[in-house]
């Protein structure tokens, strides 16, 4: 029979050592050994090979369950109450999880998170939701609350920064959500490091994420940043938390965009769409009339495209002006779109097309701010550089996908049945896609096109009747 012995193993890294230190050799945590009981390898195949390897057996203080005795509904999410949110973090938030917000200054992160501890508070008399500011003083924090009318007597507020206390503020408030603001700000009195070093910021989410699996209790942290806008603070801050969310935005706009990194309860590539407003932010359930500009009838240089951001299909309006130029060197001015495949685009309508820019100043933006970086957008801004060359507007009605290639094919692209659902959900009637494009959309006349020049042609700008379907394309019924 294999005999017990006594060992020492960390509750932070789990290393073991043979006899009690005070602070662990491994992560240099103070008071975290606790003894264990180790049992030596017995003497047989795998005992053997244990003993050959210098390894020895822990006794679990808890044993392994069978997964169909553990109780899904204990981790069931629970709606924040702002639909956005729950739709990026897969329906809720889940009980004892970490989630991640990062973002630019000023972009959004306290006021989106004071907004749901209000919810929160609001859901039953049994919540109650800490927040936790290392930034800002109470009083600045009431003031936000006051402008964004988001007070609520089961709202409690700390401007804290020690580790410590914001434990003894957990136990003493008992909340079922925490928020802290931010955890770049936040020390830990027992660990050397400067505040949002790389050694505090690992301990301090360590030490929330044990807080969290230990009681259940959710936990939101709000991350700086970089300026490449990479989350700021060491690689497995990322590994530690459940969920990483990225808010972004233009200083220039109010859109503001919870993207999913991360999501360990669901989908890492959805998006929620807010605005932000001096009296709060507002969540946006429908946001592809922004990036729509509004008009009774089509001006050329103009074509709608349908880009999808993740799972959600959004419509954006591609704008170009193209204007003849004494200089040698034309000018080529991009905003909202990727400037390489801008140049691309316009190489292959000189060359495969036979459209005449080569002399001509070229501007192409989108509207709304919107950002278009997905191969899917190339069709569309080559028609609308034709439709300013030719000065023809588009039909009317009319979106535009599909990927160009050098030699002037169009490509498939991803998701194309459902960027048409929500462009005739809009109220669009017509559509160019590449071939082979997926089934076809009630109440909506899809052409297939396998060139750009077959593209520019049924747009009426490269001959022909405008609009009229090629005897080879099959409209829908």
């Amino acid at each position: 029979m294999a005999k017990a012995k006594s060992n020492y193993r960390c509750s932070e890294c789990k290393s073991v050592v043979p006899k009690w230190v005070g602070r662990c050799p491994e992560c240099d945590t103070w008071g975290s050994m606790s003894e264990v009981s180790v049992v030596a390898p017995v003497a047989s195949r795998a005992g053997a090979s244990l003993a050959k390897a210098g390894s020895a057996a822990v006794l679990p203080t808890t044993p392994a369950t069978p997964l169909t005795q553990i109780d899904s509904q204990s981790t069931k999410a629970k709606p924040t109450g702002i639909g956005e949110l729950d739709r990026v973090l897969g329906g809720g938030v889940v009980p004892g999880s970490v989630v991640l917000l990062a973002g630019e200054p000023g972009v959004g992160k306290s006021t989106l998170l004071l907004e749901v501890v209000y919810r929160w508070a609001m859901r039953s008399p049994e919540d109650r939701a800490l927040y936790v500011t290392g930034e800002e003083s109470a009083g600045q924090v009431r003031l936000r609350a006051d402008r964004t009318n988001s007070v609520h007597e089961r709202m409690y507020l700390a401007a804290e920064n020690d580790l410590a206390t914001i434990l003894g503020h957990v136990e003493q408030v008992k909340p079922t959500l925490v928020i802290v603001d931010s955890v770049q700000t936040m020390l830990a009195a027992d660990v050397d490091g400067v505040v949002g070093g790389v050694t505090q910021v690992k301990a301090v989410t360590s030490a929330l994420t044990s807080l969290a699996k230990s009681s259940g209790i959710p936990v939101l942290l709000i991350g700086h940043v970089t300026k490449d806008g990479a989350v700021a603070g060491p690689r497995s801050l990322e590994h530690l938390v459940d969920v990483v969310l990225h808010f972004e935005g233009d200083k220039h706009s109010t859109l503001r965009m919870v993207r999913g990194v991360k999501n360990r309860f669901g989908a890492a590539d959805e998006v929620g769409c807010f605005e932000l407003t001096e009296q709060g932010i507002n969540e946006i359930s429908d946001p592809s009339g922004l990036f729509l500009h509004h008009r009774e009838e089509m001006v050329e240089g103009t074509a709608v495209t349908v880009m999808m951001d993740g799972k959600r299909p959004l419509l954006g309006e591609v704008q170009a002006l193209v204007a003849p130029t004494p200089l040698p060197t034309p000018r080529r001015a991009v905003s909202g779109l990727d400037t390489a495949r801008v140049a691309m685009v316009l190489a292959v309508l000189e060359r495969r097309a036979g459209v005449s820019i080569a002399k001509a100043d070229v501007y192409a933006a989108t509207v709304g701010g919107m950002r278009m970086t997905e191969p899917g957008a190339d069709l569309a801004l080559a028609i609308a550089v034709t439709s300013a060359v030719k000065g023809k507007p588009v039909p009317k009605g009319m979106v535009i996908l599909g990927e160009v290639g050098l030699a002037g094919e169009v490509r498939r692209v991803a998701g194309v049945n459902r960027r048409l659902i929500e462009a005739a959900r809009l109220g669009f009637t017509s559509a160019i896609v590449p071939v082979d494009s997926g089934p076809n959309i009630p109440g909506m006349r899809v052409n297939e096109v396998t060139t750009i020049a077959e593209a520019l042609t049924y747009a009426g700008l490269l001959g022909g009747k405008q609009g009229a379907p090629r005897p080879k394309l099959t409209p829908v019924k």
